[in-house]
């Protein structure tokens, strides 16, 4: 179960849809392979640790914390 404040795939992809951003496009953006945004979204990746803990958090999939790197 995802915690109230975190949003699903499905609502992330709408939102970038919304501002007209592709997931690759945001993905770039942002300093993030698309194969690994694409994974988190599509669950393949939990984003529990490293980068795909950053971009899930960024992305809003996952409550969390962002240390400076």
């Amino acid at each position: 179960m995802k915690p109230s404040n975190a949003l699903s795939a499905q609502e992330v992809r709408n939102r970038l849809r919304c501002r007209g951003q592709t997931v690759s496009g945001w993905a770039r953006d942002n300093g993030f392979t698309p194969r690994l945004v694409f994974d988190v979204l599509d669950g393949r990746l939990k984003g529990n640790y490293g980068k795909a803990h950053r971009a899930a958090v960024m992305l809003g999939v996952k409550a969390g914390e962002l240390l400076n790197e």
